[in-house]
């Protein structure tokens, strides 16, 4: 069977769904992987790298896509790319299309199985397939990085010759997967700091990492229960929005990590408490790509306000560390495909009673069978462009006859060159010719003297 891989081609997105270590294992399952040319250089990986590992480099998604039962992506490939993925293929990706349902019913018309791994259920038995996990882990460490590198004073605690220098004080907000790497990271890095989210689990988790816990706790935050927040009422967010206010107007660094699959994320600092800050301070924005949880925030763009804070709204933040990103993306791809891998039929069996297939195939058989998309139906694929008769050409007016040109003219025969005449006997009766010449030239003579 063949796998192939494409290349990202959506804006700000540098990862890659294969590294040369995960194609060698896929080769060694009995695959032939196909690889897009191109497809690793913004994860640092060459062509030649997934040549050596057993890759057939071929150029263009449809050369890539010819034969190909799997399909390996980032995202979900363009619509280019989508129409030339072949009828029945298994597309492995994350989709992302719990913000736009429809797209489901287009990538079941074109009888494409999808795998959105972004929907993969939270038991144990997935954790080492789960995208989300190791993507905002890594997301979570890179934002105190640039928030560490944009913040114009120090991080630890520095004592010198000259003076103190005091540690930053840190705020994050969210204490999801992203949420619990920046507190450890500002940790390492001598930052002080707090945290808040909205489950009260997830309290023990924010101490045990050292930092201080600070929130509202109530009935609606009780009743949040498992690994991703739910959206909060406007009266939790109010009472919320008057604690984090004097939170956030003592810290240097603010890391906003709050999403919600689907939907916009919710605003949790407004730009009075932006306008609260110290000049210098830097708000760091994760959920930038849905729409941010600042209300300054500039999805996209990093800018400094007014009265001097530093916001970044970068998109897509772990692309921004593209390398150890795509390792661990396409490690998550290979679990995944080798937990159903039939290694004696040398197929993928994908049963439709095991939870995880049950959580993530969105179409399969050119239906939507995913209980979240319910309601959503293959659309027909759109029927090629019917291409237009050639016009009708009068027809041209018939050529002018050709004249011939006249003939050329005969030429007269060459004159025979005149010769002295063969002597001819005069005829009988007639004076010789010499006798007639003497004859004349006497009378010319007489002539002459009578005139005289």
């Amino acid at each position: 069977m063949r796998l192939a891989v494409l290349k990202e081609r959506r804006r700000h997105e540098t990862r890659v769904a294969a590294t040369p270590e995960t194609v060698k294992k896929l080769v060694q399952l009995g695959l032939t992987v196909a690889v897009e040319a191109g497809a690793g250089a913004g994860a640092s990986i060459s062509d030649a790298d997934y040549s050596a590992a057993g890759a057939e480099v071929a150029h263009g998604a449809p050369t890539t896509l010819t034969g190909a039962g799997i399909v390996f992506a980032v995202q979900l490939p363009e619509k280019a790319e989508r129409e030339a993925i072949p009828h029945g293929a298994l597309l492995v990706c994350t989709a992302g299309l719990m913000a736009d349902k429809p797209m489901a019913g287009e990538v079941a018309g074109l009888g494409i199985d999808l795998a959105s791994m972004e929907l993969l259920p939270r038991i144990s038995r997935a954790q080492s397939m789960d995208v989300l996990s190791s993507q905002a882990n890594l997301a979570g460490y890179r934002s105190v990085i640039e928030g560490a590198a944009a913040f114009d004073r120090g991080f630890p605690m520095m004592m010198t010759a000259a003076g103190t220098v005091p540690p930053a004080r840190v705020f994050v907000m969210g204490a999801g997967v992203a949420g619990l790497q920046a507190i450890a990271t500002a940790r390492r890095l001598g930052a002080i700091v707090s945290a808040t989210d909205v489950r009260p689990a997830a309290k023990e988790e924010i101490k045990s990492l050292g930092a201080s816990f600070v929130g509202v706790e109530d009935e609606e935050t009780a009743k949040q229960t498992g690994a991703y927040a739910k959206e909060m009422s406007a009266e939790f967010r109010r009472k919320q929005a008057e604690l984090i206010a004097a939170t956030i107007a003592k810290n240097d660094l603010v890391i906003c990590t709050a999403l919600v699959q689907g939907g916009r994320a919710p605003t949790l600092v407004t730009n009075a408490m932006v306008e609260g800050m110290k000049p210098g301070s830097v708000i760091v924005d994760l959920a930038s790509d849905g729409g941010g949880n600042c209300e300054a925030t500039r999805p996209g763009e990093a800018y400094v306000t007014a009265n001097g804070v530093k916001i970044l709204g970068y998109h897509n933040w772990p692309s921004r560390i593209s390398v150890a990103s795509s390792s661990l993306y396409a490690k998550n791809l290979l679990t995944f495909l080798t937990a159903f891998w039939d290694k004696a039929a040398q197929t993928l069996k994908l049963s439709p009673d095991d939870d995880i297939v049950k959580g993530v195939m969105v179409t399969r058989g050119g239906a939507v069978i995913h209980p979240a998309f319910e309601g959503v139906t293959a659309a027909a694929p759109a029927p090629l462009p019917t291409p237009e008769p050639p016009p009708v050409r009068e027809p041209s007016p018939p050529p002018p006859p050709i004249e011939e040109p006249p003939p050329d003219p005969v030429p007269a025969p060459a004159a025979k060159p005149k010769s002295e005449p063969d002597f001819v006997a005069p005829p009988s009766g007639s004076e010789p010719p010499r006798r007639k010449a003497k004859a004349r030239a006497a009378r010319s003579a007489a002539d002459t003297g009578e005139a005289e």
